[in-house]
C-alpha cells in the first residue's frame, strides 16, 4: 500500500456517484491549482454525471464526516477549489455534467449544468441567435459552476454585469444532500428571500450549484475595438465618462492598461501587434456592440476619438479596421497575466475601489509602494468601467523574484490598507479561497462576519462544504 495515499478504493463509496478516481495519476491534475501555490490531497475524486448522482454523493459525506471540495474548471487563482493536506476530502468534480439543457430565444435563457464550459455556452449561444456575455481570458476552460461560484467579472461587466446579475435561477445539492430546483428563468420573483443569491460567490461553502438559467442578450450587428493612449488613470476616466455620454450601452467594454503591461506583452509574446511607435504611460482598450452595422459603430468610435483627441484626454487612438484586428488587440490585454508569469514571480491584487477615485488611488499607492519597496515595478491593468483593476506587482528588474514573496504580507497589507480607505474591496472577482482568507477579518466588520458565520452554521452545520476556504 501507498503510504501517502487513503486506502480508499471505489467500494468504500456507494454506488450511483459517477466516476470515482482514486489512483495518484488520474487524481493529480485536481489536487493543484492552476497557479501551482497549493497542492493538497484526497481521498477520491469523483466525478457525477447527473445531479441525482451529486445528491447521493453528498449525503454518503455528510453521513460520514467526509468533506467535500466543489471544483469546476480549476482554473481559479485564489486555491479555493483544490483540497487540504489531510487526505480527508473527496473532489468532487463537475466536469462531466456539461449539458446544455434548455435554450428560450424568446425568453433569453438558457439553462446548462454546472460543469458547462464558458466557451461551450457561448457557442450555443450563438447558435441560437443569442449573445451570452460572460466572457473572460480563462473561458476556454472555466465552467459555469464555477463562474457563479466566485461570482466572476470579466470583461463585459460594464454592459451587462458579472455572473450574479447574468442569473436568474440555480440547481443547488444542498449540504443535507437535499436538492433546490430554482430554475425558474424569470426576471420577477419576490416571494420571499433571494436564495440564488446566498450560494452565487460563495465559492461552494454552502452547497454545490449544478446547473443555471442565465440570461441571454440579442446578437449585435456588429463590435468595433479601438485602442486609446492616455497620460494617467486620470485620463482614463475623463474617457470612460466621454465615452458613456458618446456611446451610451453600446459601450460594453473599457479596459485600461499601464506601459509595463505593453512592454512585458511585447516581450514574451512578440507577434502581439504595438498599437503605439511610443509606449504611453497608459493606455484603454475600448468596445462597442453596435445594433446597426460595423459601419456605424467605427463612425460613432471615430468621432469619440475626434473629440477626446480635441479635448486633450487622449494622444492617439486606432480603431480596428477588421475581426482579426479586433482579436489581436484584444490579444495584448489577455496576454498580460502570462507575460507577467514568465517574467517571474510577482504579488497578485484583485481589488476595486469606486470608479470615482481609482486615479487617485493608483497615483497615491504607487508613489507609497516605491518608497517603501524601491525599484518595484507596478503593472496595472483591469475592467476601468467597474472599479476592477488588477493591481500587480513584480520585483524589480533583475531581482529574485523569492525576495519579493518574502515581503509580500508587508506589501498586501499596504496594498489592502489603501483599497479600505478608498472604501473598496480586497477581492473583485477572483473570491477569497485561501489566498485572502485570513486577511479577512481586518477588512470585514465583525457584523458582517457573524452575518457570514451564522449563514454558514445554518446551510452546513457539520462544516463539511469546501472547509477552510472563505471562513477561517
Amino acid at each position: 500500500m501507498n503510504p501517502d495515499r487513503p486506502s480508499l478504493t471505489s467500494a468504500d463509496l456507494p454506488d450511483g456517484i459517477g466516476r470515482v478516481l482514486v489512483e495518484p495519476a488520474d487524481t493529480a491534475g485536481f489536487l493543484t491549482d492552476w497557479r501551482r501555490r497549493w497542492t493538497g490531497r484526497a481521498l477520491a475524486v469523483v466525478q457525477p454525471g447527473s445531479t441525482d448522482e451529486v445528491a447521493t454523493l453528498v449525503r454518503w459525506c455528510a453521513a460520514h464526516g467526509v468533506p467535500i471540495v466543489p471544483q469546476g474548471g480549476n482554473t481559479g487563482l485564489t486555491g479555493g477549489s483544490v483540497p487540504d493536506t489531510s487526505g480527508r476530502a473527496v473532489v468532487l468534480s463537475l466536469a462531466r455534467m456539461n449539458r446544455v439543457r434548455a435554450i428560450d430565444p424568446v425568453n433569453d435563457t438558457i439553462t446548462v449544468e454546472a460543469g458547462a464550459v464558458l466557451a461551450s455556452v457561448q457557442a450555443a449561444a450563438r447558435e441560437a441567435g443569442r449573445l451570452f456575455p460572460l466572457s473572460l481570458a480563462a473561458e476556454g476552460s472555466c465552467t459555469i459552476g464555477g463562474n457563479l461560484a466566485t461570482n466572476a467579472g470579466g470583461t463585459g461587466v460594464l454592459r451587462y454585469g458579472n455572473a450574479r446579475e447574468l442569473c436568474l435561477g440555480l440547481e443547488v445539492v444542498t449540504a443535507a444532500g437535499e436538492v433546490w430546483n430554482g430554475l425558474r428563468g424569470l426576471r420577477k420573483d419576490n416571494t420571499g428571500y433571494d436564495l440564488r443569491d446566498l450560494f452565487i460567490g460563495a465559492e461552494g461553502t454552502l452547497g454545490v450549484i449544478t446547473a443555471a438559467t442565465m440570461k441571454l442578450y440579442p446578437q449585435p450587428a456588429a463590435q468595433v475595438t479601438a485602442i486609446a493612449a492616455v497620460a494617467s488613470p486620470h485620463a482614463a476616466l475623463a474617457l470612460l465618462q466621454l465615452a458613456r455620454g458618446l456611446l451610451g450601452p453600446s459601450l460594453t467594454a473599457f479596459e485600461m492598461m499601464s506601459d509595463l503591461c505593453l512592454s512585458l506583452v511585447a516581450r514574451h509574446f512578440p507577434d502581439c501587434p504595438k498599437p503605439f511607435a511610443d509606449a504611453p504611460p497608459y493606455c484603454v482598450l475600448l468596445e462597442t456592440s453596435d445594433p446597426e452595422s460595423e459601419a456605424h459603430a467605427a463612425e460613432r468610435f471615430d468621432a469619440l476619438m475626434a473629440r477626446a483627441i480635441e479635448d486633450g484626454i487622449v494622444s492617439d487612438a486606432v480603431v480596428a479596421q477588421s475581426i482579426a484586428q479586433s482579436r489581436r488587440f484584444w490579444a495584448l490585454r489577455e496576454n498580460i497575466s502570462e507575460a507577467q508569469a514568465a517574467e517571474g514571480k510577482n504579488v497578485k491584487h484583485d481589488i476595486s475601489v469606486p470608479i470615482s477615485a481609482i486615479g487617485d488611488f493608483v497615483e497615491r499607492t504607487d508613489a507609497l509602494l516605491a518608497r517603501h519597496f524601491p525599484g518595484i515595478r507596478m503593472v496595472v491593468f483591469g475592467h476601468l468601467g467597474d472599479g476592477n483593476l488588477h493591481y500587480n506587482v513584480s520585483p524589480p528588474l533583475g531581482a529574485d523574484g523569492d525576495s519579493l514573496l518574502a515581503q509580500q504580507d508587508a506589501i498586501n497589507a499596504l496594498v489592502h490598507d489603501a483599497v479600505a480607505a478608498a472604501d473598496g474591496s480586497i477581492s473583485a472577482e477572483h473570491g477569497i479561497g485561501v489566498l485572502r482568507r485570513d486577511e479577512l477579518p481586518r477588512y470585514k466588520s465583525p457584523v458582517e462576519l457573524a452575518l457570514m458565520r451564522s449563514l454558514k452554521q445554518a446551510l452546513d452545520p457539520k462544516g463539511l462544504m469546501n472547509p477552510g476556504k472563505m471562513l477561517a
